[in-house]
């Protein structure tokens, strides 16, 4: 890998997302390179307005300031990944079978929204993929603020997931019926300031990839960030104003024959001097493909001497499984929730 790979490359959508073939050819050529080389981009000119993005991360600050006893009236229970996980919830690191402390965190989280009577929602496979969201009551705005800006990333994760098929020689619209009715949870992370060093060990989010298509990240450039590792060493992934941090998953990284690459990444604490004032607030927008989409090697990824290297696998059974691994003792391990 070159040197210029060593940094995760900005991207400017505005050239695909005027429509024309050119544009969107260029960029999709764009994408590719830096999912083989890194893993990650940086997009800019991704359409969400900020003032939406500004709502979110108040409504979110004016939960997250709630004392524990309130938070925790709105829980995050074993049969469904919604609501409140406070502190030790969660290790990252236990899906990538590490043995570490809890993540300095807390988190509320969110699933897919507009769930019908139709069965396929309430299908024995469908578990509880799309359990009703759970929202605080001492914080009523919360829940539509919330819903306008998963609408808003679902418009732009649709996007990407077709600049995706083009980059990988597919066509365009190869992914809109595996994710048309998707999984995707939108999570809020507060990493609040520290009172007394880490333990051994412990990080704001333990070294991880991610499960499923694409995840979407807002965040901001507090003290004590994400680093992704390439060629084996940490790099600071850099803080780009009004932009998104995109990465690929395992199941995208499957999809495609191990052509791009899910990446490990990780949340370090900020030093000693900045922790007792750092507080950070990051918003991940974790796409995740219908529950019965089956997860084939593309062939556009595959040649005579290249053949498929992974099993098909529907993304429920895999997202499931990685769920259970990550969720503490606290919270159980509930494949399918």
């Amino acid at each position: 890998m070159g040197a210029l790979a060593r940094t995760i490359p900005t991207i400017d959508l505005t050239g695909a997302r005027d429509g024309t073939p050119g544009g969107r050819q260029r960029v999709a050529e764009e994408i590719d390179r830096a999912c083989r080389e890194v893993g990650f981009l940086i997009v800019a000119g991704h359409g969400v307005p900020p003032e939406l993005i500004a709502e979110l991360r108040a409504v979110t600050y004016r939960f997250m300031d709630l004392p524990e006893e309130v938070k925790a009236r709105t829980p995050m229970r074993p049969e469904s990944y919604r609501g409140w996980a406070g502190p030790g919830a969660h290790s990252l690191a236990a899906s990538y079978g590490v043995d570490a402390p809890p993540d300095l965190k807390e988190s509320f989280a969110m699933g897919p929204i507009g769930v019908t009577d139709d069965p396929y929602y309430w299908a024995e496979e469908a578990g509880q993929f799309f359990a009703e969201n759970r929202w605080p009551p001492e914080v009523p705005e919360m829940e539509d603020v919330w819903v306008r800006y998963y609408r808003a990333l679902n418009l732009l994760a649709t996007d990407l997931m077709r600049l995706f098929a083009i980059a990988l020689g597919a066509d365009e619209h190869f992914f809109d019926d595996k994710v048309d009715r998707h999984l995707t949870d939108l999570v809020g992370i507060r990493y609040p300031p520290l009172d007394e060093p880490p333990a051994p060990g412990q990080l704001r989010g333990g070294p991880h990839t991610d499960f499923g298509s694409l995840t979407i990240l807002q965040r901001d450039d507090a003290p004590g960030g994400l680093q992704v590792q390439i060629d084996g060493e940490w790099v600071d992934a850099p803080f780009v104003a009004d932009t998104f941090v995109v990465n690929i998953g395992d199941l995208m990284a499957e999809w495609t024959n191990d052509r791009w690459l899910s990446t490990i990444h990780r949340v370090v604490p900020p030093d000693e001097l900045a922790a007792e004032h750092t507080d950070r607030l990051s918003f991940a927008y974790f796409h995740q493909p219908n529950y019965d989409a089956v997860i084939t090697v593309l062939p556009e990824c595959t040649s005579p001497t290249d053949p498929p290297r992974h099993e098909p696998i529907t993304s429920g059974e895999h997202f499931g499984r990685k769920l259970g691994a990550v969720r503490g003792p606290e919270l159980g391990a509930a494949a399918g929730a």
